[in-house]
């Protein structure tokens, strides 16, 4: 929000998301927020990812590359290291995404568990540490909360 309100170019891809979540009604009236999702897909269970999440992966990496080439100035990866986790995209992937950043892209990415040769190439790093979810005591994801 602040980048744009600043006048900067912003993308976001969502990479483990199906582009329902309620946020993207705001990303779409900002006038420098681009927004991308490669649509729906099932959530990864237990069973292990699809040929629709590597395709959905694949997919969102494709569009990062191509905001970078656009000249975006902060591109958000939603849920990237969500990916690595789940074997949906390859570290050596997150890598070449984060070197082609280097000093000329603003990126951030969200998610778990970054391998530690992706946080030695990050600038920042942020853990945000869950001690506590409703979902743990049997509570439903709330709409307008947790998606």
């Amino acid at each position: 929000m602040r980048a744009a309100g600043d006048g900067l170019q912003v993308d976001i891809v969502q990479f483990m998301k199906s582009g329902t979540s309620a946020e993207v009604t705001i990303f779409k009236k900002i006038p420098n927020i681009r927004y991308w999702c490669p649509g729906k897909h099932p959530f990864i269970m237990t069973s292990g990812p699809k040929a629709v999440h590597y395709e959905h992966a694949s997919k969102a990496l494709s569009f990062a590359f191509e905001a970078i080439e656009r000249g975006t100035h902060l591109l958000i990866c939603d849920e990237i290291l969500d990916t690595i986790i789940f074997d949906v995209l390859q570290k050596e992937q997150v890598l070449k995404l984060i070197e082609k950043c280097k000093h000329n892209v603003e990126l951030v990415m969200t998610g778990i568990n970054a391998p530690a040769v992706i946080i030695d190439k990050a600038d920042y790093v942020t853990e945000f540490v869950q001690v506590k979810h409703p979902y743990y005591q049997g509570a439903r994801a709330r709409k307008g909360i947790e998606y």
